[in-house]
């Protein structure tokens, strides 16, 4: 248990920088915990990232860097304060909704085409505006996409930059050197077949993990999922010769030719190509417009909640009699309804029977 939860332990309030009160743990990995924060001066809640002096891989720092020079990006959170307080790298920033690995269980593994294409959209352009800032993001998978909350429940933000490296220069513009031999980084499930060959990744590595994710999502799982290994080395061993003697077109048989089209241009960039983003883009959203969806914002998970919500609306009102009344009335002989109400069961039955009109959120 860290100091953090120790002291939320034994009730004792704990204040960030004088500003921000610590509520509760919401979440963490490997590089700390994430807590639930509340600004004291307005109420806002934010999220807290904190991390040990003592972690054996200190990464907060950086990732504070890189997120202040995308700060102003679209889908980017913005950073509230970072510093050091308590024994611990402390990060606040907005606070966001749940990652698309948690509404893909959420909707029982299965996304529509139609959600993998609107998710796809704003994918591409998260990762083509980091790569527009000179970084590669190096560990693209479902659970670094969060969608926000609020006004804001529809978009798409990128989260989790501590593996992000700088591709090109600044100043010179010049591209980082090819080099091999360089160990995996990232996520062994959404890795590049050239990650796994231990070449320096570059921008056409992102892409591809992005191509897995979006198949992912599509298929409810990847063929090189649940490869058993005695060691993590042989296992990510198994994973890349499975990714590898997979052609694209097995891997995306069943579904629309664009999924595999996307794959191959992207196994097919050079080491410093730029991607061409909006061809890939225009693949997804004209094969969107061919199958007739509108692009209204109305994702699986919305569908879902609407007919959770729907469910519990036509579910028995709490009844909110005294207890003295409510004895009353289980005492007394029940009465049949008059005509009127007759008639009233009747329709609403009828209307119940009646398919509902599908809704949507704007």
């Amino acid at each position: 248990m860290t100091s953090f939860q120790q002291m939320l332990a034994f009730k004792r309030e704990l204040l960030i920088t004088g500003k921000y009160r610590i509520v509760r743990r919401i979440g963490g990995g490997s590089f700390g915990d994430i807590y639930l924060g509340i600004n004291v001066s307005n109420g806002e809640e934010v999220a807290v990232k904190v991390e040990s002096i003592k972690a054996r891989h200190p990464q907060l720092l950086y990732e504070s860097r890189v997120y202040k020079m995308l700060q102003g990006g679209i889908g980017i959170p913005h950073i509230r304060w970072y510093g050091y307080e308590k024994d611990h790298n402390i990060l606040v920033m907005d606070l966001l909704g749940p990652s698309l690995e948690d509404l893909f269980n959420f909707c029982s593994r299965q996304f529509t085409i139609k959600t993998v294409l609107m998710l796809a959209d704003q994918m591409l352009g998260r990762v083509e505006f980091i790569h527009c800032k000179c970084f590669i993001h190096r560990d693209i998978k479902p659970d670094n996409f969060l969608m926000g909350i609020g006004r804001h429940c529809n978009k798409l933000y990128m989260i989790d930059f501590g593996l992000a490296k700088k591709f090109r220069d600044l100043r010179t513009r010049a591209h980082i050197s090819y080099r091999e031999d360089k160990n995996l980084t990232g996520t062994a499930r959404y890795a590049s077949i050239n990650a796994h060959l231990g070449i320096e990744q570059s921008r056409r590595d992102d892409m591809e993990s992005l191509g897995y994710v979006l198949m992912y999502f599509n298929r409810g799982s990847l063929p090189w999922q649940g490869l058993k290994a005695i060691t993590k080395k042989q296992k990510y061993e198994r994973i890349s010769e499975k990714k590898m003697s997979t052609p694209v077109e097995v891997l995306c048989k069943g579904f629309p030719a664009e999924f595999a089209m996307y794959l191959n241009y992207c196994r097919g960039l050079t080491f410093d190509e730029a991607p061409d983003y909006m061809y890939l883009r225009q693949l997804f959203r004209i094969l969107f417009r061919t199958m007739n969806y509108q692009y209204d914002y109305t994702f699986d998970w919305t569908i879902l909640r609407q007919r959770k919500q729907h469910m519990e609306a036509g579910a028995a009102p709490p009844d909110r009699r005294s207890p003295s009344v409510q004895r009353r009335a289980q005492q007394q002989p029940p009465q049949p309804p008059p005509n009127n109400e007759v008639k009233s069961v009747h329709a609403t039955n009828e209307s119940a029977n009646k398919p509902p009109v599908k809704g949507h959120q704007s």
